[in-house]
Formats: structure tokens, sequence, C-alpha cells
């Protein structure tokens, strides 16, 4: 599946149902992992920053949030039909 983002656009934390890969083919993005608490969600290590020709993976059911830092092009690789969980 291929996405534009505009920059300083972002998607709130979210998981998915199946392992997903996303490769970077313009511009730059982050993303921050997290783990749920009884007090909420709890950043899970640092930010991770994309750049072009960089390969991101999110293993299945990790929450994790997306900032788009710059205009961006990017492909996804879903194991499975893609699915957002919004997660609070």
């Amino acid at each position: 599946m291929l996405e534009r983002w505009e920059a300083g656009s972002a998607e709130p934390p979210h998981s998915h149902p199946g392992d997903d890969m996303t490769v970077v083919v313009e511009g730059k993005m982050s993303i921050q992992f997290y783990t749920k608490t009884d007090n909420g969600l709890v950043a899970d290590g640092g930010e991770v920053v994309l750049n072009k020709g960089d390969v991101g993976y999110v293993k299945a059911g990790r929450i994790h949030d997306a900032k788009y830092l710059d205009d961006c092009k990017l492909v996804y690789v879903h194991d499975k039909a893609f699915g957002f969980v919004a997660e609070n």
C-alpha cells in the first residue's frame, strides 16, 4: 500500500492486527512505541526516526504512534488485512 503524508501530520497511538513493515520512499518520519499500564500509555524506549531509504518494522499488536516530520511517501507491507486499533 502506498501512502502520502504531509509534514506536521501525525497518527495517535494505535496498533495493527498483523506485522507492519514501512519503507520510507521520500521524507522523514518518527515512531514512538508505548506500553499499556494501569495508568495509561507509557513511552517504551526512545523515538525512532526513519529517513528516506529506511525500513521500519512493527510487530502485530505493538502500540506505536507516527509523526511525519517532512512530506512523506511510504510503502506499507502488512502480513494480514490492514487494521487500525486506536489505543488510549
